[in-house]
């Protein structure tokens, strides 16, 4: 069996019932079950949600995304070995600690393969909940250029490239284009303040504005959990992106859970802590993948640059990265996620057929 048939590229094409079109992202695919399946698993497996919630079930790939693009491989490689299935069990990990933690929940219900979560709908608050640490990245570049104020936060003068920051910093973006927001501009991961949130907090689809505070005290919380453990490993968490929504419970209680994915190398920078106080970065992030690209292509400016976005896409469709580039990736994400899981990342040999017999034979999600 080659490479490229373990690695699970489309996940938009299983035949899971649904009654509405399968809504696929850069990496995750998502299939809303019908109502009735919705409730009869809700009552078969006892999720703590309403009888009448909507449920999906949430299938993630091993597409490998970056710079707006998804990249592929020589010899029919249309992604990471590995990748899908370490993310996934991270951020089990990561979500099982903040229950563990007495911190909040998840949107996650079920996890039937490691690829697959059944989730349940939430209302999502339409931000990108950003930590940092550490200045590098963006805030570095925008520090280096002058600019002193975050997200409505003053940093101090004097700070060098990678140093870790005086305290954790919360600089906030928008979650999609939110339109008629005043001092907000309508376009997508826009930098946002404190000042923004409290004085729209319902246009970001929070309840209340004291909601802002729990939600602050959550990123703050499930950043600290994962940095301790992290340290743990001699891992350094550098910054992360966390997303929030609300649900109700099978009580009637509405609460704050986290969504999406956290504290995974997609959505986060880690290091090498032992590298790091020799003075050099090595990145278990995708962050080393960013730098791979920029490095292979003669003008990087392509990848950085927005205007350049078709020539980018072109890019990206046109080139096949060498079979090892994209082996490293593998190698970086399958070590991380097993030095923080403590399990072993094993690669399906048909990932696709072993989540439709699942689904069929213990969900009935299969016609």
């Amino acid at each position: 069996m080659s490479l490229a048939d373990q690695v699970l590229a489309v996940n938009d094409d299983l035949p899971i019932r649904t009654d509405k079109p399968v809504h696929s992202g850069k990496v995750r695919s998502v299939y809303w079950l019908t109502e009735a399946d919705s409730r009869r698993l809700i009552k078969e497996k006892g999720y703590n949600v309403q009888p009448d919630a909507p449920l999906a079930i949430m299938v993630i790939s091993d597409r490998i995304s970056a710079f707006d693009c998804i990249w592929h491989g020589e010899g029919g490689m249309k992604g990471v070995p590995g990748k899908g299935a370490a993310l996934n069990a991270i951020s089990n990990h990561w979500f099982k600690l903040f229950r563990d933690n007495g911190l909040a929940d998840s949107h996650i219900l079920d996890i039937p393969h490691p690829f697959v979560w059944i989730v349940q709908k939430a209302k999502p608050i339409k931000i990108e909940a950003i930590c940092r640490q550490y200045i590098t990245g963006s805030m570095w570049r925008a520090y280096a250029n002058g600019e002193r104020e975050f997200c409505g936060i003053n940093v101090p003068e004097g700070l060098e490239k990678d140093q870790k920051l005086p305290e954790l910093l919360i600089t906030p973006s928008t979650k999609g284009i939110l339109e008629g927001i005043p001092g907000v501009p309508a376009v997508d991961d826009v930098n946002i303040s404190r000042k923004n949130i409290e004085d729209n907090f319902a246009a970001f689809n929070f309840s209340s504005a004291d909601d802002i505070a729990r939600y602050e005290t959550l990123l703050k919380e499930g950043f600290d959990v994962i940095s301790e453990a992290l340290a743990k490993l001699d891992q350094i968490f550098v910054d992360t992106k966390f997303e929030f929504g609300y649900v109700t419970d099978a009580q009637g209680n509405d609460k704050l859970i986290y969504m999406d994915e956290v504290g995974t190398p997609d959505s986060s920078r880690i290091w090498e802590g032992a590298a790091y106080r020799e003075g050099k970065i090595v990145e278990n992030s995708k962050e080393d993948f960013r730098q791979l690209l920029l490095n292979h292509f003669p003008d990087p400016d392509i990848l950085l640059n927005k205007d350049r976005m078709e020539e980018r896409s072109a890019l990206a469709r046109d080139n096949a990265l060498p079979q090892d580039v994209l082996m490293q990736v593998s190698k970086i994400y399958t070590g991380i996620a097993e030095k923080i899981t403590s399990r072993k990342i094993t690669l399906s040999e048909n990932p696709k057929a072993e989540i439709i017999n699942i689904l069929r034979d213990e969900y009935s999600l299969i016609d």
